[in-house]
């Protein structure tokens, strides 16, 4: 289904039967992504006295109870609330969906104490201010990416982060909704810090309350670094955060003949 749309001047033609899903599938046990230690994923059907909610175990229907941290065990969309003393939540600070996304692809350089992480100087080289604030999000793909992280256990692994830096780089350029393929923009163990987590959401001098933050995306190799329409999908949460489903559209710059 095609349709047109318009943002901040230009117009683009964008296939709506042509999804690209851009998040990892919950699945029970080891077999899903997983970090901070956080507990595996738990289904189990619903007994009450004779009723059995699973038709596997006889059953007439499946009423299955889930046991889930969204930060841990997969795709998810966070707000400010995730670090602020006062409480906000996902449902209530994200109210638009739909955005015009750009996608970059970043090999996180090694530092001297072995931590890999992506620089300011690498998004200046990959992505210009002017081309940040042509969108309102910005996913980034590291590299060398492969299947493994859709099951991969990162807790004290000391994964890849983002440099304060970097993310205050993305700020400056009116960037609203960051999409990374890593467990934080912050270092596993930094000691409290969340230096990006704090400079994302300007927190706690000038909170950008209506930002988010969604980690541990997946974004296959087949999907070519550019302009996107991006959805985001939540369950209503009134929590910091909701396990997601963000969504791709290419975009096609439209030219008027």
């Amino acid at each position: 289904m095609q349709t047109t749309i318009t943002h901040r001047g230009t117009s683009y033609q964008c296939d709506l039967s042509k999804p690209l899903d851009i998040s990892i599938p919950l699945r029970e046990g080891i077999e899903n992504v997983n970090c901070f230690y956080a507990p595996l994923v738990e289904v189990w059907p619903v007994v009450a006295g004779d009723f059995v909610g699973s038709t596997a175990q006889g059953g007439l229907l499946n009423f299955m109870n889930i046991k889930l941290n969204p930060h841990g065990n997969g795709t998810h969309t966070e707000c400010v609330g995730h670090i602020a003393k006062d409480k906000y939540t996902i449902n209530q600070c994200l109210k638009q969906f739909n955005f015009v996304a750009r996608l970059i692809s970043v090999y996180p350089q090694k530092q001297s104490n072995g931590d890999r992480v992506i620089l300011k100087e690498q998004l200046e080289q990959l992505i210009s201010p002017e081309e940040l604030r042509s969108c309102e999000a910005l996913i980034v793909r590291t590299l060398p990416n492969d299947e493994l992280k859709l099951n991969q256990n990162y807790s004290g692994a000391n994964p890849a982060y983002l440099h304060h830096e970097a993310c205050a780089y993305i700020v400056e350029n009116n960037i609203e909704h960051l999409l990374i393929d890593l467990p934080s923009v912050d270092r596993e163990e930094d000691g409290g810090q969340l230096l990006s987590h704090k400079a994302f959401w300007k927190y706690p001098e000038a909170i950008r309350k209506n930002a988010t933050i969604s980690e541990l995306i997946f974004v296959n190799n087949g999907i070519k670094d550019g302009l996107f329409l991006l959805n985001i999908q939540i369950a209503s949460f009134e929590l910091d955060v909701s396990p997601s489903k963000p969504v791709l559209y290419e975009l096609r710059k439209q030219y008027n003949m």
